[in-house]
């Protein structure tokens, strides 16, 4: 039996760094001038200098981080604590309905699925074994943020510390991949991650401090 200490990721929030399924749609950074795919999705026009990119990562925060993908990683930590399949395929079936997710869901499924791959030699853990399954025989879909959830609780790792990461790694990967089209600095990329760092940090203790059943406001 695989020790899950030999096959641990370093930081579960490391692997959607870069390679959110929003920003992997971008193809290159500098597709972040040429095409609108992402701003699009927002409603917003294209990030042409900083002060559109400031405004992208505000309409982010507040129409698809705070509201769809946090309480989505929550809830499946929820779930996976307790062995919740049929909680956590229900979840996955429902976020297929999600009008805010439909633009990037198949790099959703592209990179869930991936991580969840990479979870199979853990044989003792049964919710991801079984979760697996269900992706693989077409009952879920694997989305990341879901993965990313279970992942948390597979390694017992801190749910505030895993919301922050995923908060912190998606807004930082946008943040870089404008830099250089941009022309942005270091220090005013640093600027910027520090302007939101402060909000996303009461956004997330509120989200944990609620009550299971508000906190999982997906639950039919």
């Amino acid at each position: 039996m695989v020790n899950r200490t030999q096959v641990a990721l370093r930081d579960a929030a490391e692997w959607l760094g870069d390679w959110h399924p929003l920003a992997e749609q971008l193809g290159s950074a500098d597709r972040l001038l040429t095409t609108t795919p992402l701003a699009s999705i927002l409603g917003l026009r294209p990030v042409v200098d900083l002060s559109s990119l400031r405004r992208f990562l505000e309409e982010y925060h507040a129409r698809l981080l705070l509201p769809l993908e946090l309480p989505a990683v929550l809830s499946a930590y929820h779930y996976a604590s307790f062995n919740g399949l049929r909680e956590l395929v229900a979840l996955d079936q429902q976020l297929a309905g999600e009008s805010g997710l439909r633009d990037f869901a198949e790099a959703s499924r592209r990179v869930g699925q991936a991580q969840l791959r990479k979870l199979r030699p853990l044989r003792d853990a049964r919710l991801v074994q079984r979760y697996l399954r269900a992706v693989e025989s077409g009952q879920a879909n694997g989305w990341h943020t879901l993965v990313y959830g279970m992942t948390l609780s597979v390694y017992s790792l801190p749910l505030r510390q895993g919301l922050l990461g995923y908060s912190h790694q998606t807004t930082r990967g946008f943040i870089y991949a404008a830099a250089r089209p941009l022309r942005l600095s270091e220090r005013t990329c640093r600027a910027v991650f520090d302007d939101l760092s402060a909000s996303l940090a009461t956004a997330v203790a509120g989200l944990i401090t609620q009550p299971p059943a508000v906190a999982q406001g997906w639950v039919p």
